[in-house]
């Protein structure tokens, strides 16, 4: 429920999550505005993974900066992950709690999720939103020494370089194609674009890295699950993320996997 309590955390986190928690402050106080005495519930989506364990949330800083700072890896998009994988264990047939999973949640934001026994052991999103894969618009995994060497020799600001990072980087900044939709991007890379054909080669390759990565943290893989508008609707990216990697028990059906798009779409 939200109370007062619960609003005045959610404004003193507004500067770990920028993009995401005034507008939705806003909203909140727009309800209260229009709808008073109507209760309000608010879903966290970081607490889907909470059951990470220490040494996948800690960064290599020191450790007073996560005790006094609270600097540390959170994730997102957990609502997504949790509910997917729970479809993932009807559709198998088999209980949550005896499956591993890896939920690739592929959208203009992406996030991808190790689901051990129904419970986030790891997640690509970090601190904030922009670490891990790269998105529609924000970088994901960058060195951080990159950031030194834009204020020094392009003079930028912290807030252009977050403004960088955040909404001119990814498949937007990437491609070259004008668009961060993925379905522009394709239709380029069609057309003989090879910036816009190497902006999509490289963001499969960091799903496959994190794939990898997480089938190794758990030792094992029961299935993949891919959700979010790229994730439902691509079966060419499905195909290409699946592709390589028969040595980790990974297999595509090409049959079932063109016919599982809900909507019609050339991608």
């Amino acid at each position: 429920m939200i109370t007062t309590e619960v609003k005045k955390i959610i404004e003193e986190c507004f500067e770990l999550a920028p993009l995401h928690n005034p507008p939705n402050m806003a909203g909140i106080k727009a309800c209260e505005a229009n709808f008073p005495g109507v209760p309000q519930v608010a879903v966290f989506d970081t607490a889907f993974h909470t059951t990470l364990p220490d040494y996948a949330y800690l960064y290599g800083l020191p450790y007073e900066l996560y005790r006094e700072d609270k600097i540390r890896k959170y994730g997102f998009h957990g609502t997504s992950h949790q509910y997917v994988c729970q479809v993932a264990a009807e559709l198998l047939n088999q209980p949550l709690d005896e499956l591993r999973l890896i939920s690739c949640h592929l959208g203009n934001g992406c996030s991808i999720t190790a689901v051990e026994k129904g419970k986030s052991i790891d997640t690509s999103m970090g601190f904030t939103p922009l670490e891990g894969l790269i998105m529609g618009t924000r970088c994901g995994d960058l060195d951080p020494a990159i950031v030194f060497y834009l204020m020094e020799h392009k003079n930028l600001n912290s807030r252009q370089i977050g403004e960088l990072l955040n909404k001119q980087s990814g498949l937007l900044g990437l491609a070259g194609a004008g668009s961060s939709d993925l379905r522009d991007i394709l239709a380029a890379g069609k057309k003989g674009d090879q910036q816009a054909d190497t902006a999509i080669h490289t963001f499969v390759y960091r799903i496959k890295k994190y794939i990898g990565a997480y089938t190794a943290a758990m030792g094992s893989l029961n299935a993949i699950v891919f959700t979010a508008g790229i994730g439902e609707n691509s079966a060419l990216i499905r195909e290409m993320v699946s592709s390589g990697l028969e040595n980790l028990g990974i297999v595509l059906d090409p049959d079932k996997n063109a016919r599982a798009n809900r909507k019609l779409c050339n991608v």
